[in-house]
């Protein structure tokens, strides 16, 4: 807002007409300046900073019309506005002003009322310009002062203004992107452009205060970053929707880096790996490896020093994985072809690129893993880790990038259950296997279902009487296509998936309702005892002893009946809690075993 009085120049040849609308304007709280010649116009305006003109058409010399022309040569109308004053009959000057640039005018004599309403509104006009011009500038200064695109979406024409700036976001120039939305829709990835035209329509309906979406967007090269738009809508006076304005911001770089350790993460990793796979189609000979990388025992790292030190690790483990890769021959030798990523938790992935020969993986991995031995020495602690690795070679079977990743974490598990810190190449075997795992775990679930699982009972026998003394039960599977399965089949699989509790459950309250019925038909079996085995999930379950305990009373069974066996792992799982548990157990009154004793610990 303009905190200067408004300064107005009276141009009239007639000493008594200026003066008189001169005292009267001072009256209104107008600055005024009297000229009574139009030779110094222009001068005059710049020297005293008018505001406007009051431009006499008749005068000596130079006359008003061709002194307004002379003025506009220097000022636009917007600038100085200029009000002509002429007689009553002089139609044919008021034409001509106008035509030339006047804005304005006042016929003689002047009705005062009138003439200061057309220089308040000429003020107001001339004010409400300068206002937009300086905020246009400011818009055009903020614009070209951001990293961020700008766009105006006009939604009555349907035209939508995209600054310079959003256009070489996406590798453009300024001329090769128009005005239509398809422009940005278009661009816009298959997978995410549907959500974001609903994101646009529910602002649109009210739904959200804002619209705001993360989106990827293709650029000129045909590859895709990662953008967020942002934008409010503008609405009419009847509420309608008539425009929507916002902003572009490129978050690739937040979008695919990981934030703990600042190298790539999974997604940026999978976006390499498949454009690697489209090349492997244009050229058959050509070779890259993905190796899938997995920290042994971090989890006790966590867990016995803290979620902390376990952050501090791997950022450490991704510096010298880094550092590892770039002093490898196999990898300087192809001019760092390589990607490292953080996939998450204690698993890392390597892209190797351009390889002659798959035994270029094997030695990448087999260096990964020597420098992995060395400690780590994190708050001052010295750290001891290692890593199993799996390896996915390149061929032409592989359709998706997720494929290939998936086949070096097959490979990764192998080389896990082959005793760790060692690398495993992914072959058909392994897909097999795995495939034949998960029909397994299936199977699994709907056998508890269907009650597939049947209890053999093998008697005890005392070697110095010769009498049956007991009788251990024996898990076995009735599964209905492969037959009868032993524990061995299917016990790991339970405790990886969990069912080891329900599976486990099951197992003894079968085993004690079975001799609870033996017990019941004649006093000559009250001394047997039943023997069942506890995995160590079922062993350190925290309602063990209320489970049993009901257990032996429902059934009224005496607690020396029962007789629990579990392995020395078992125990050494988490030694404290298992003394404690097996106190409790004592305390019931039931017997405990040792299992396979010798094998263990």
């Amino acid at each position: 807002m303009n905190s200067r009085p408004n300064r107005l120049l009276i141009v009239d040849d007639n000493e008594m007409n200026r003066d008189m609308l001169a005292r009267r304007l001072e009256r209104k709280g107008y600055v005024i300046g009297v000229a009574e010649s139009a030779r110094q116009l222009t001068e005059r305006v710049k020297q005293d900073k008018v505001d406007l003109v009051l431009l006499d058409v008749e005068m000596p010399e130079i006359s008003g019309l061709e002194a307004l022309k002379r003025l506009r040569e220097t000022y636009s109308p917007i600038e100085l506005p200029v009000i002509m004053v002429t007689v009553r009959s002089q139609s044919d000057d008021i034409v001509n002003a106008l035509n030339l640039g006047a804005n304005d005018y006042l016929t003689k004599p002047i009705d005062f009322p009138v003439a200061l309403a057309r220089i308040g509104a000429q003020l107001s006009h001339k004010r409400a310009e300068e206002a937009l011009r300086e905020s246009e500038e400011r818009y055009a200064l903020a614009a070209r002062g951001t990293n961020d695109g700008l766009w105006d979406w006009n939604l009555m024409a349907n035209v939508v203004y995209f600054s310079p700036r959003w256009k070489i976001m996406l590798g453009y120039q300024d001329n090769e992107i128009g005005d239509r939305p398809e422009e940005w829709f278009d661009r816009v990835h298959d997978a995410d452009r549907e959500r974001v035209k609903q994101e646009i329509v529910a602002h649109q309906q009210g739904l959200t205060p804002h619209f705001e979406s993360e989106h990827r967007m293709l650029q000129k090269d045909g590859t895709f970053r990662w953008m967020l738009s942002r934008g409010l809508l503008v609405r009419d006076a009847s509420g309608n929707p008539v425009r929507m304005a916002g902003s572009l911001t490129d978050i690739t770089e937040g979008k695919v880096a990981d934030p703990l350790t600042g190298l790539p993460n999974r997604l940026l990793f999978i976006d390499r790996l498949g454009r690697l796979l489209e090349h492997t189609k244009r050229r058959k000979d050509y070779l890259f490896a993905v190796l899938f990388l997995d920290l042994d025992g971090f989890k006790m790292v966590n867990d016995s020093l803290g979620h902390l030190i376990g952050d501090q690790l791997l950022v450490a483990v991704a510096n010298r994985l880094v550092k590892c890769l770039r002093t490898t021959d196999t990898v300087t030798r192809l001019e760092d072809a390589f990607t490292l990523a953080r996939l998450g938790g204690d698993e890392f992935a390597v892209l190797l690129d351009r390889l002659n020969d798959p035994s270029d993986a094997t030695r990448v991995a087999a260096r990964l893993m020597k420098e992995l031995t060395s400690p780590f020495y994190v708050d001052e602690k010295e750290v001891f880790t290692s890593v199993s690795i799996g390896i996915a070679l390149s061929n032409a079977t592989y359709e998706q990038p997720e494929d290939v990743l998936r086949d070096a974490d097959t490979a990764m598990y192998r080389a896990k259950s082959l005793g760790k810190a060692r690398y495993e190449v992914f072959d058909a075997d392994m897909r097999a296997n795995v495939l034949a795992r998960l029909q397994l775990e299936t199977d699994l679930r709907r056998a508890l279902e269907r009650e597939e699982f049947r209890n053999f009972y093998q008697p005890i026998v005392s070697l110095d009487s010769g009498r049956i003394v007991g009788f251990e039960a024996l898990l076995r599977w009735q599964h209905p296509t492969r037959g009868l399965l032993g524990p061995e089949e299917f016990i790991s699989v339970a405790e990886e998936t969990g069912l080891i509790r329900e599976l486990g459950w099951w197992n003894l309250r079968e085993a004690c309702r079975q001799i609870s019925d033996w017990k019941a038909q004649s006093d000559v079996y009250a001394h047997l005892t039943i023997s069942v085995n506890l995995s160590v999930k079922q062993f350190l379950q925290p309602d063990l002893i209320g489970q049993m305990r009901s257990l032996l009373r429902e059934l009224a069974l005496p607690p020396e009946t029962l007789k629990l066996e579990i392995t020395e792992s078992t125990v050494m799982a988490d030694p404290l809690a298992a003394v404690e548990m097996l106190m409790q157990i004592k305390s019931l009154g039931i017997l405990l075993a040792i299992d396979d004793f010798g094998t263990g610990y």
